[in-house]
């Protein structure tokens, strides 16, 4: 076992990229299983199912990689995913970037309907204990460690909260 890791894939395992490839080791791609031990469909949903399989491998939804010797590490959903003019975000990078700031405390991304980028991404954040944070007052070079697609108009996308919901055992 190695920290940070799931372990090895007990079944037929591999991380596919959308192009329905393998991916290379520490590629980012969605999970993928086959063989008898794996899902193998929805009860009277059929639709459902097609849309779950690719060429008989079952896709997880989970976000991940695999490194040169086999390690599984997983990243994150692919639902979780927004498509923002063309790009495949995944909210999870943002989030680890703005988590760097001392000022923030929690944070929750994920997308919007966007007349012109079809969905941008929306950050709901808390801020830490005793700060009183702004939005406008986020330093820019914090957006610039994020990729491309968190650039423009980012105090716009930002909203301050109480809490953010989490599922019990992630705080």
């Amino acid at each position: 076992m190695r920290i940070g890791t799931c372990g090895f894939a007990c079944t037929d395992m591999q991380v596919q990229n959308p192009q329905d490839r393998e991916c290379a080791p520490h590629e980012t791609g969605e999970i993928a299983v086959i063989g008898p031990a794996a899902f193998t469909g929805y009860f009277n949903n059929a639709e459902a199912t097609t849309k779950t399989f690719r060429d008989g491998w079952f896709l997880t939804r989970d976000v991940g990689q695999m490194d040169e010797e086999g390690f599984a590490y997983l990243t994150g959903r692919a639902l979780d995913m927004y498509i923002s003019g063309g790009s495949n975000i995944h909210p999870r990078e943002i989030e680890k970037k703005l988590l760097e700031h001392p000022e923030i405390s929690e944070v929750a991304v994920f997308g919007v309907p966007a007349p012109v980028w079809g969905e941008i991404g929306l950050a709901v954040v808390v801020p830490a204990s005793g700060c009183s944070l702004e939005p406008q007052a986020l330093p820019r070079s914090d957006y610039g460690k994020i990729t491309g697609y968190w650039t423009g108009t980012e105090a716009d996308r930002t909203m301050l909260g109480g809490s953010c919901p989490a599922w019990p055992g992630l705080r």
